[in-house]
């Protein structure tokens, strides 16, 4: 079982979030042409969306190139944890630009300005096609990691974004509705927030050192309790520390014969491979202290 925490376990994925930066960066020149020539307010939050995503996606790339560093004396977990930081700085972003855009959405409501709808489209057809190759790019990884998934959460909502642009210029060109435009923006905006609020929540999640989505800490006690000399189990905690790399540790109270007889060490063994194959989420990385009953009335009162 290896015991690198640094780059043992981060892939390479900065290949994928080159080729997206690279697409991404040149459909935020195009949009920001384009609002600046139509006035539109889809087209202007879009364009803010897509600058979000561009630096987003630049701290990604940056991030997936620290995090294979190995781990240090002083960083023992190596970078890893930076995708979580990079993914919360880019929820709080999103977040930022979807409250600009429920703002600015309802006032222009209430006097909305003339928007020349064939370059609107024009201008959301350039983004749309852009989006969708930066999706095929991340789709394939989209999972693997925080800082991937917040990348292609981002390029999914510029799409939907963008095919809000388009609608807007449709409804422009076929009924003169100038508040379409605005309708867009809100409908962007309000595509925006939720998303950024549920990513906030997880990556605020990891940083708490909440135990791991999907274990079940009162299961894992049940479990270990079952296991052959073992008497208790207390002081348990499980963090993730980053995608794939979750944390657990206890004290485990075992017959005072095993101290003698020198069975610990099968306890031992016992312990790590049950919680690394037995539940949903393997835990490959466990840390037990073995002590015999009436050790803890000597710790600290804060284990429990």
């Amino acid at each position: 079982m290896s015991h690198d925490h640094g780059a043992m376990g981060a892939e390479d994925h900065r290949g994928r979030l080159a080729v997206a930066f690279g697409i991404t960066t040149a459909i935020l020149l195009a949009q920001a042409v384009g609002a600046w020539l139509t006035g539109s307010l889809a087209l202007l939050v879009d364009t803010a969306h897509m600058l979000t995503d561009a630096s987003g996606l630049l701290v990604a790339l940056i991030t997936a190139s620290i995090m294979l560093r190995p781990a240090t004396s002083r960083r023992t977990w190596g970078y890893r944890r930076l995708e979580v930081l990079a993914a919360l700085a880019q929820a709080a972003l999103l977040l930022a630009v979807g409250a600009y855009v429920l703002i600015e959405g309802v006032q222009r409501l209430v006097s909305p300005p003339e928007i020349p709808s064939t370059e609107l489209v024009i201008f959301g057809v350039i983004g749309l096609v852009g989006n969708i190759a930066s999706m095929l790019v991340l789709a394939g990884q989209r999972s693997a990691n925080f800082n991937l998934r917040a990348a292609f959460l981002e390029v999914l909502n510029d799409a939907l974004g963008s095919v809000g642009v388009i609608l807007a210029a449709v409804v422009i060109a076929t009924t003169g509705w100038q508040q379409a435009d605005s309708i867009a923006g809100l409908l962007i905006g309000a595509l925006i927030v939720p998303r950024a609020i549920k990513l906030l929540r997880e990556t605020t999640s990891v940083l708490l050192e909440t135990a791991p989505p999907g274990l079940d800490l009162d299961q894992v006690r049940a479990h270990l309790l079952r296991a052959d000399h073992v008497q208790g189990v207390h002081d348990m905690h499980a963090s993730l520390i980053a995608t794939g790399l979750p944390i657990l540790s206890a004290h485990v109270v075992v017959d005072q014969e095993c101290f003698k007889d020198g069975h610990a060490p099968q306890i031992l063994d016992g312990l790590q491979e049950c919680v690394a194959t037995h539940f949903d989420v393997p835990v490959e990385h466990s840390t037990f202290q073995l002590e015999p009953a009436g050790h803890a009335n000597h710790e600290a009162p804060s284990h429990a």
